[in-house]
């Protein structure tokens, strides 16, 4: 079993572990409980007496066994893949670049853990939906950079995508109309098949002009923008930064902390202008696999030469198996042990 290539297509389930542990927490407090209750109707010798065959040590091992359970549970929902295996595909035609916002402003947390973690999640999800389709990554800030060419090597996208990191940006703000000029100019000169751009981003921009760069990206190289606007357009939220000290403070502007919102007239311009579409997101969690297929499945595509592509090979499955497995031997422990007949 090769593990060189372990990781969790869905990491930020991780978050139901403290769901787990709260559950955890409420039957060790009800089993201390429940102990402390028997302890006030009879001492330990008169107890065994009195009830022979309840035995609370079996009560604790079900709640270890339920713990364990929950717990592999979350490992199965995290959706965690290791071992390549390779598909023969009919490339159609279709080249996608991703093009994801690293700002400082994509910290803001009014979407869930933070928008850029929710960005990473989006592009991940709409990955599972790629077939045959070329697909690349471009990240900005203060300046676009390159990180994925076109490829249909799926599993090095999802590995950029993971990746990806604020400080990845050589300066802070966000430069998208340069950052969609650089991803229209990356696709290959002279191909006949359908081109997209995916911007993901909460729309803030520092006059570079996403729209007219979206427009002459349509209108010049037939290439369509389409974006997915990600945060709270309406109260947004503050965007988190680390002192010289280590400690979690917001950022401050002339002495005000900085609260930042999704700008959606941006977005939408964009892909009014690049001939595409406009996904307000927003707070929400979305299908981008469903997005990705309604929004680009439209498009002219032309079937091209096949090739060989490398998916990593989801084990969720066994993970689920597994709780399943312990969830039912967990069913069958009651508190009460087999006593001989006869016996006091």
């Amino acid at each position: 079993m090769n593990l060189s290539s372990f990781q969790f297509a869905q990491p930020y389930a991780a978050s139901w572990l403290w769901l787990v542990a709260g559950v955890v927490a409420l039957m060790v407090l009800g089993l201390r409980r429940r102990a402390r209750l028997l302890r006030l109707v009879a001492e330990h010798p008169l107890l065994v007496r009195l009830a022979p065959s309840l035995d609370l040590s079996r009560a604790w091992v079900r709640a270890g066994i339920a713990a364990i359970a929950l717990a592999t549970l979350t490992l199965g929902l995290m959706d965690p893949r290791w071992g390549m295996q390779v598909e023969q595909v009919q490339r159609n035609g279709l080249d996608v670049i991703f093009v994801m916002d690293v700002s400082r402003s994509m910290l803001a947390s009014d979407a869930t853990p933070n928008r850029l973690e929710r960005a990473k999640q989006f592009a991940l999800d709409a990955s599972e939906a790629l077939e045959g389709d070329r697909v690349g990554l471009v990240d900005f800030a203060g300046a676009p950079a390159m990180r994925t060419p076109l490829t249909l090597n799926y599993a090095a996208f999802r590995q950029a995508v993971q990746n990806l990191e604020p400080k990845a940006a050589a300066r802070g703000g966000s430069m998208l109309g340069e950052a969609i000029r650089m991803a229209a100019n990356s696709f290959p000169a002279g191909d006949k098949g359908a081109k997209a751009i995916i911007v993901l981003s909460d729309g803030e921009d520092m006059d570079s002009n996403p729209a007219d760069a979206a427009k002459e990206a349509f209108e010049s190289l037939g290439v369509r923008t389409f974006t997915v606007a990600i945060g709270d357009s309406r109260d947004g939220a503050r965007i988190p930064v680390t002192g010289a000290d280590g400690q979690r403070r917001y950022l401050v502007h002339d002495g005000q902390e900085v609260w930042s919102k999704m700008n959606p007239d941006t977005m939408r311009d964009i892909a009014q202008a690049g001939g595409g579409a406009f996904v307000p997101a927003g707070t929400a969690q979305l299908d981008m696999a469903a997005v990705y297929r309604d929004s680009l499945g439209n498009l002219d595509r032309i079937d091209q030469e096949s090739s060989l592509v490398k998916r990593q090979t989801p084990r969720f499955q066994w993970f689920a198996a597994a709780a399943l497995v312990l969830l039912v031997v967990e069913s069958l422990i009651t508190d009460r042990r087999r006593v001989k007949a006869g016996a006091a």
